[in-house]
């Protein structure tokens, strides 16, 4: 189910996924840098299938497979050897990790199996599922003592520019979330920001790396989006 190197998660959301990466850097505990890495993978495990797919079945039966991966976690079964299902099973063992939000990150996939444009409002619901979901449980392991819904607001500007920033439609909705994005991006704690940290880009943009580094830079030392 999945092209990846085994056993070098981080090396491939270094190339996939590099905002997500680079905000990453900023996790100074190395385990649970990995732990917010495999959730990552899983995303974009997960953001693979309707794209990879050549038709809508086989964009389900990927996400079927994912389904039945997470079952067999929770349910205590050995993981399937797969690094990304792997790594995720570790963390969730590790930081107690909500199924709920595991699955609506599956869930929202099947929306792009449809090739109808989404709407505003569907857009908004597949970002809260998608990039908020994974920047609710990134928080979750960086400080179990924050709430999940502060760093969700990040992962949601976050997953709507990636997708729809070329999209004048959408121009309105991204904005909204740049405002949401700035004022809850103040109320994190300094453990959990590198969670939502990725969404700085959006509001700061830099077309190299290095630029994008000084961004987050300050933003993890300001706490400030």
């Amino acid at each position: 189910m999945s092209d990846t190197e085994p056993d070098d998660l981080d090396a491939l959301i270094r190339r996939v996924d590099p905002d997500r990466w680079l905000s990453s850097r900023f996790i100074s505990d190395a385990d649970k840098r990995a732990d917010v890495i495999a959730i990552y993978a899983y995303d974009h495990e997960l953001a693979r299938a309707p794209k990879v797919a050549s038709n809508a079945l086989l964009g389900e039966i990927r996400l079927t497979w994912w389904r039945e991966a997470l079952g067999e976690i929770y349910e205590g079964r050995p993981p399937r050897r797969h690094p990304a299902v792997q790594a995720l099973a570790g963390a969730i063992a590790r930081h107690g990790l909500d199924r709920g939000a595991l699955e609506a990150m599956i869930d929202a996939r099947y929306r792009e199996l449809d090739p109808t444009p989404m709407t505003e409002a569907e857009a908004v619901d597949w970002a809260l599922d998608t990039g908020g979901k994974a920047a609710e449980l990134a928080s979750r392991i960086l400080d179990p003592a924050a709430d999940p819904r502060i760093a969700a607001h990040g992962g949601v500007l976050w997953a709507l520019a990636r997708r729809f920033a070329d999209d004048p439609a959408f121009r309105q909705v991204i904005g909204e979330w740049m405002n949401h994005a700035r004022i809850e991006g103040r109320l994190l704690s300094p453990a959990a920001f590198p969670g939502a940290a990725h969404a700085a880009l959006v509001l700061h943009p830099s077309r190299t790396e290095l630029g994008k580094r000084l961004r987050l830079t300050w933003s993890v030392a300001t706490g400030r989006l």
